[in-house]
């Protein structure tokens, strides 16, 4: 299974592909998306325009034929939409064109977890017209709907001769969530959990239980945490175990802009942050330390009837010009010793073969 982090297709990445939307962004300091591919641009160089629907991923497509998995999950962070109705109280608005879909139909997503932030950052229209279009284009959303029966509905992913991926979507108040975004029984929304609670993990714990069949595999997709630093709070580590421990076979956590620490408990994978994979923050200034720049993609391979690890494989890719490219020697190394330091208090060590793949394990 390959997963990844937060794939955030609006503004910049918006503004290069066949069909750019309207630009005007209401941030403090930028008023227009194109300014974000003109920082791009002064680090990286000129990016041409427009770019074909495959561009953002780059090099990333080659290593997924490649690999082949079964089952590709993103965090799809952009609102597909026209709606010029900015969400009140934002200081950032993401909005793809729907026009643009064909972008992230080249990815060939089998999920797309959508109980994030930015997901009605045009409101519930913006919602509305963002769920119509993931399935005009054959895509599942999964973690928001248009009442709170169809946001908290698994998607639900064929793997032949091996039953199915069953993929929840949640997202908490710590990651920038409003609690008015909530879906409810007359209201769309997001599946919304205020925090990592011992109820909302009980609450995941029975739907989980109550959906799964024998020869499922369940993975758990959660918004959740601070942008920046590599701390995971005791709260987030007890919720984390306690889904495993109720039939998750992997926690998949993202919103954070960098990676956070792996873990594998009682056999199962614990992603508890996997950072951003696309978007338009190359020229960005500020956190340097963190590499932002530097993306992971993360292919988890299970055993069909246990749903326990038996391989997680990491290739670490770099952002240049708004398009992924395989990460340099140097740059792997470099995140290969922070996986291996923030993750190691957690159990878990980390290699490097050599064709710059990182490999985590128990240990």
């Amino acid at each position: 299974m390959f997963l990844c982090g937060d794939v955030m297709l609006g503004r910049g990445v918006d503004q290069i592909l066949p069909h750019p939307g309207d630009p005007a962004l209401r941030e403090a300091c930028v008023r227009n998306a194109r300014t974000y591919v003109e920082l791009a641009e002064a680090v990286n160089g000129p990016i041409p325009r427009p770019v074909d629907f495959s561009w953002p991923w780059g090099e990333a497509l080659p290593v997924l034929d490649d690999l082949e998995p079964d089952i590709r999950l993103i965090n799809l962070e952009t609102s597909i939409t026209r709606s010029d109705a900015f969400a009140p109280d934002k200081g950032v608005n993401y909005r793809m064109n729907p026009d643009n879909i064909p972008c992230l139909t080249a990815l060939r997503p089998d999920a797309c977890a959508v109980a994030n932030n930015h997901v009605l950052d045009f409101g519930r229209p913006g919602l509305e017209e963002t769920l119509t279009a993931l399935t005009r284009a054959g895509l599942r959303a999964v973690g928001a709907g248009r009442d709170v029966v169809e946001a908290r509905r698994p998607a639900a992913c064929p793997v032949d001769g091996s039953g199915r991926v069953l993929v929840y979507s949640f997202g908490m108040a710590s990651s920038g969530i409003p609690a008015d975004w909530a879906a409810a029984p007359d209201r769309a929304g997001v599946d919304f959990l205020p925090g990592p609670s011992e109820a909302g993990a009980a609450d995941i714990a029975d739907r989980v239980q109550e959906a799964k069949r024998p020869g499922d595999i369940v993975i758990a997709s959660v918004h959740w945490g601070s942008n920046w630093g590599y701390d995971v709070l005791p709260g987030q580590e007890r919720f984390a175990h306690r889904l495993i421990d109720a039939g998750v076979d992997i926690v998949h956590g993202h919103s954070s802009h960098h990676p956070r620490p792996i873990e594998i408990y009682r056999g199962k994978a614990i992603l508890y942050g996997c950072g951003d994979f696309v978007d338009d923050y190359e020229g960005i200034r500020g956190y340097e330390e963190f590499r932002d720049d530097l993306r992971l993609m993360y292919f988890a391979s299970v055993e069909s009837g246990t749903g326990v690890l038996a391989d997680l494989r990491i290739v670490p890719m770099q952002a240049r010009k708004i398009r992924l490219e395989h990460a340099s020697g140097a740059d792997s190394r470099w995140i290969l010793a922070l996986l291996d330091r923030i993750s190691h208090p957690f159990g878990t060590r980390v290699d490097l073969d050599r064709d710059g793949v990182i490999t985590a394990y128990a240990g």
